[in-house]
C-alpha cells in the first residue's frame, strides 16, 4: 500500500533514477586508480566499461519491457536492489573479477531503471496532474535525471578521489547508502499499471504506432550517436587528459563528464520550450561544433578548450538524446512504449560501447589526435542523417503497428 501521493512519487522516482545513473559514472575518475591497483590498461578498462554496456542491454531488451505487464514499480524496485547489491559487491570485492561482476550488475540495473523509470515518470505526472497531460515537465525530469545523474557521479567520485582516503571503498559505499535510501523511497511510492488489466491483455513487447517506424529509426540514431561521445568520455577522457593533455588529476578527470553531462542536462531543460524541429536544427548544430572543438583540443594539446568542447558537445548531445526519447515515446503503441523505449536504450548504450572500443584498438595503430577527428567526423554524420530524417518523416502515418 503507498504511503505517498502520485506527485510525491513522481520526485521520489526521479531521484532514484539520479543516484542510479550517478553510480554508472562514478567510475571514470577512479579508473587510473583501479588500473594502478590491479595492473591493467587502456584495453582491460574499456573491456570493463563495456560489460556494464553488455548489462545494459541485457536489462533493456530482456527485461526492460516487463514494467508494460507486472508493474513500474516492481521493476524500478529490482533495478535498485541489483544495483545496490553491485555496490556492494564493488566495495567489499576487491580483484579485477569483483569489478568485472559489480560493473556487470550495475549495466543490469540500468538497462532495467532507464527506460521503466521514464514511462513511470509520465504516468505518475499523468495520474497527479491529468488536466496537463501535454505537459513536457515528465520528459525534462526523466531526461535531466538521466543526464544530471550521469553528470553527478563522476564529479563526486573526482573529490572523493583527490581528498579523501580510500577512494575506491568510500566512493561504493556511500553509493550503497544512497541506493539503500532510494529503494525504500521506491517502495511506498505509488503503482501506475493495473496488472488484472495487463493480465488480460499481453501488450506486444515493441510495438508503433502506424507510420512510426522513420521516427524510431531516427531516433535511434540520435541515441547512438549521442552516447558514442558520452561512451568516450567515460571511459577514455582520464586517458586523454594524462597522455594527450598532461593533466593528471583526479579532480579534473570528474569535471570534465560533470560538464559534459550537465551541460546536456542544462541545454534540455534551456530549449524545452523550441518546437521540435527547432530543436533538433539546435543539436545538431552544436554536437559537431563541440566534437570539431574536442578534436582540435587534442590535436593543439589545450586542456582548457577540452573542457569546454566537451561541454558543448554535451549540450547538443542532450538536446539530440531528448529529442530522441520524445521521437520514441510519440512513436510507440501506448501499450509497448516501455519496451519501445527500451529498445531505444539498447541501441544508445551500444553506441557508448562499440564507438569506444573500436577507439581504444584504433589508437593503438594511428595516433590520438587522428583517431579523434576521424571520431568526430563520424559521429556528426550520423548526427546530420538522423535529423534528416527525423524531420522529413514527421506526420507519417497509415498501415498497421509496425514491430521493432
Amino acid at each position: 500500500m503507498p504511503l505517498f501521493t502520485d506527485g510525491t512519487g513522481f520526485w521520489f522516482v526521479a531521484a532514484a533514477f539520479a543516484v542510479l545513473m550517478a553510480f554508472g559514472t562514478a567510475p571514470t575518475p577512479l579508473w587510473p586508480l583501479y588500473a594502478a591497483r590491479d595492473g591493467f590498461g587502456v584495453t582491460t578498462i574499456t573491456v570493463v566499461f563495456a560489460v556494464l554496456v553488455g548489462g545494459a542491454a541485457l536489462g533493456f531488451l530482456a527485461l526492460g519491457h516487463l514494467s508494460d505487464r507486472l508493474g513500474r514499480r516492481r521493476i524500478v524496485v529490482s533495478a535498485l536492489a541489483v544495483t545496490l547489491a553491485a555496490a556492494v559487491a564493488l566495495t567489499w570485492w576487491t580483484t579485477l573479477p569483483g569489478l568485472v561482476v559489480g560493473r556487470f550488475l550495475n549495466g543490469v540495473g540500468i538497462g532495467l531503471m532507464a527506460s521503466t523509470a521514464t514511462t513511470y515518470l509520465h504516468d505518475l505526472y499523468r495520474r497527479a496532474h491529468p488536466d496537463r497531460s501535454r505537459a513536457g515537465l515528465p520528459e525534462v525530469v526523466a531526461t535531466a535525471a538521466n543526464l544530471g545523474g550521469l553528470a553527478l557521479g563522476p564529479l563526486v567520485a573526482g573529490v572523493i578521489a583527490q581528498w579523501v582516503a580510500h577512494p575506491l571503498t568510500v566512493t561504493q559505499f556511500g553509493f550503497a547508502v544512497a541506493l539503500a535510501v532510494c529503494l525504500l523511497l521506491t517502495l511506498v511510492s505509488p503503482e501506475t499499471v493495473d496488472r488484472t488489466r495487463t493480465a488480460r491483455h499481453r501488450p506486444a513487447r515493441f510495438a508503433l504506432r502506424p507510420g512510426g517506424l522513420p521516427a524510431f529509426v531516427s531516433a535511434a540514431g540520435l541515441g547512438f550517436s549521442s552516447f558514442a561521445l558520452f561512451g568516450l568520455v567515460n571511459a577514455l577522457g582520464s586517458v586523454i587528459l594524462h597522455t594527450e593533455l598532461g593533466i593528471s588529476s583526479a579532480f579534473v578527470a570528474g569535471l570534465a563528464p560533470f560538464l559534459m553531462f550537465i551541460a546536456a542536462a542544462l541545454a534540455q531543460l534551456a530549449l524545452a520550450p523550441l518546437p521540435a524541429r527547432r530543436l533538433l536544427a539546435v543539436g545538431t548544430m552544436a554536437f559537431p561544433a563541440g566534437l570539431a572543438l574536442v578534436a582540435l583540443s587534442v590535436y593543439g594539446s589545450t586542456p582548457w578548450l577540452y573542457l569546454g568542447a566537451t561541454a558543448v558537445a554535451g549540450a547538443g548531445a542532450g538536446v539530440l538524446f531528448k529529442a530522441g526519447v520524445a521521437q520514441s515515446v510519440t512513436a510507440a503503441d501506448p501499450a509497448s512504449r516501455a519496451g519501445v523505449l527500451a529498445v531505444y536504450f539498447v541501441v544508445a548504450y551500444a553506441g557508448m560501447g562499440l564507438p569506444t572500443i573500436l577507439f581504444s584498438e584504433v589508437i593503438r595503430h594511428v595516433s590520438m589526435q587522428t583517431t579523434m577527428i576521424c571520431f568526430a567526423a563520424v559521429l556528426s554524420a550520423v548526427a546530420v542523417l538522423s535529423t534528416t530524417v527525423a524531420v522529413r518523416g514527421r506526420g507519417a502515418g497509415g498501415g498497421d503497428a509496425e514491430r521493432v
